[in-house]
C-alpha cells in the first residue's frame, strides 16, 4: 500500500528508486564475478600477453674526498653512522641524478625515449612519446631507483629497462655524468676559495707597492734617505757640542782665576765658547723648528710611512701564506666518484613478479568482496 501511495505521489522518484535498487541487487548477487573473477582474469591476461620483461642494472657508488682525515672525531662519527665528509655531497648527487639536467645530458648521448617507447604491448609500463618533458622526467625517476644508505654513505642505483643492454648502458651513462657533476662541484668550491685568497693577495700586494712608493716619493721630495737616523745623528752631535761647551766653560773658569779678562787665552776660550753655543743653537733649530721641513716633523712623517710599509709587508706575507694554504686545502677537498660496484649486465628479468603480484591482487580482491558481502547482508537486514 505504501508503494502504491509513493507511486501516485511521485512516479518519477518511485521508478528511480526501483531502478537503483534493482541495479544494486543485481550487483550484489553477482559481486564475486564483478569484484574478484573479472579483475583477476584481466590481470592474468595482462601478465600472459601484454606484460614485458623489465631488467634492472645495479651499481653502488660513493662520493669520496681526497683529504678525508682519520681523526678521532671522524672515527666516532663513523661509529654512530654519520659520514661527516661526504654525506652532503652524496645527497646532492642523489638529487642531481633525478634532475632534469641529468635527463637532458642523457638524451644528448642516448635515445632515451626510444628505449622506453620501443615496447608497444606493455601499455602500463611503456612511455608514450607524445607526452611532455615533465611527464618524461617523472617516468625517468620511476625507472631509476636511487637508495641512500645512512650507515655506509653509499648510493645504490637501480636502472630499469626493457632490454638488459639498455639497462646497463643507461646505468653507465648515469655514472659518467655523475662523476662529471661531482668533479665540477668540488672544483667550483676549490676555485672560489683560491680566487678569494688570490684576490686578497693582490690587494695586499697593491697596498705594499703603494707604501713603498710613498717612501720613495718622500725621500725624493725632501732629499733625505732616513730622517729618523738624521735626527738621531743631530741629537748626538748636539750632545757632543754640549759636552765640549761644558769643557770649555770649565777651562775658562779655571783660567779666569789667575788671568786677566783680556788675556789671549781668555779671549780665545770665550770665542770658542760663543762659536759652540751658536752651533748648538743652529743644530737644535734643525732638529726642532716651527717649520714643515724640520727634522723632527720629517722623522714623524717618515715613521708613519715606515709603519704602514711594515704593516703592508706583514699583510702581504699573510696573504701569500693564505694562497699557499688555499692551494693545499683545494687539493685536499677534491672529491671524486668511487664506484664500489660497476653497472651489472642483468641475466634475468627482475620485473614483473607475476606470482607475487597475482597473489597480492587476489588478496585485495577477496578483501573487497568481503566488504561487498557485508554491505549486502546489511541491506537484507534492513528489509525486515
Amino acid at each position: 500500500m505504501s508503494k502504491l501511495k509513493k507511486l501516485i505521489k511521485s512516479p518519477k522518484g518511485f521508478l528511480m528508486d526501483a531502478y537503483i535498487k534493482r541495479v544494486g541487487v543485481w550487483f550484489l548477487t553477482r559481486s564475486f564475478t564483478i569484484v574478484v573473477t573479472i579483475p583477476f582474469a584481466l590481470a592474468i591476461i595482462y601478465y600472459l600477453f601484454f606484460a614485458a620483461d623489465r631488467y634492472v642494472s645495479e651499481s653502488i657508488i660513493s662520493v669520496k674526498q681526497a683529504g678525508e682525515s682519520s681523526s678521532s672525531a671522524a672515527g666516532f662519527a663513523a661509529i654512530v653512522g654519520i659520514n661527516t665528509h661526504s654525506k652532503e655531497d652524496t645527497l646532492y648527487l642523489r638529487e642531481y641524478m633525478h634532475s632534469l639536467d641529468m635527463l637532458k645530458n642523457l638524451e644528448k648521448e642516448i635515445n632515451l625515449r626510444e628505449i622506453y617507447t620501443a615496447e608497444k604491448l606493455d601499455f602500463l609500463y611503456r612511455f608514450y612519446s607524445f607526452l611532455p618533458q615533465e611527464d618524461f622526467l617523472e617516468y625517468y625517476k620511476s625507472r631509476v631507483a636511487i637508495v641512500y644508505d645512512d650507515m655506509s654513505g653509499l648510493l645504490k642505483v637501480n636502472v630499469e629497462a626493457f632490454k638488459p643492454k639498455d639497462a646497463q648502458a643507461l646505468s653507465i651513462l648515469i655514472l659518467k655524468n655523475s662523476e662529471i657533476f661531482v668533479n665540477e662541484l668540488s672544483h667550483i668550491m676549490s676555485r672560489k676559495q683560491l680566487e678569494f685568497a688570490e684576490w686578497e693577495l693582490k690587494k695586499s700586494e697593491n697596498r705594499l707597492s703603494a707604501a713603498k712608493e710613498a717612501i720613495l716619493k718622500f725621500q725624493n721630495t725632501y732629499g733625505i734617505f732616513n730622517p729618523i737616523e738624521q735626527a738621531q745623528s743631530l741629537a748626538a752631535l748636539t750632545l757632543e757640542f754640549g759636552a765640549e761647551l761644558a769643557k770649555k766653560e770649565a777651562e775658562l773658569t779655571a783660567l779666569s782665576s789667575y788671568l786677566q779678562d783680556n788675556a789671549p787665552q781668555i779671549v780665545t776660550l770665550k770665542s770658542e765658547i760663543e762659536a759652540i753655543k751658536r752651533q748648538i743653537k743652529k743644530e737644535s733649530g734643525r732638529v726642532a723648528a716651527n717649520s714643515d721641513d724640520s727634522t723632527n716633523i720629517l722623522a714623524s712623517k717618515y715613521q708613519t710611512l715606515i709603519v704602514e710599509a711594515d704593516f703592508a709587508q706583514e699583510l702581504y706575507k699573510l696573504a701569500l701564506s693564505a694562497v699557499e694554504q688555499a692551494r693545499i686545502e683545494s687539493a685536499k677537498q677534491i672529491k671524486h666518484l668511487s664506484v664500489i660496484q660497476q653497472p651489472s649486465m642483468p641475466q634475468s628479468a627482475k620485473y614483473p613478479r607475476e606470482i607475487y603480484n597475482l597473489i597480492t591482487l587476489l588478496a585485495i580482491l577477496f578483501l573487497l568482496y568481503g566488504i561487498t558481502r557485508l554491505i549486502k547482508a546489511t541491506i537484507e537486514d534492513h528489509k525486515y
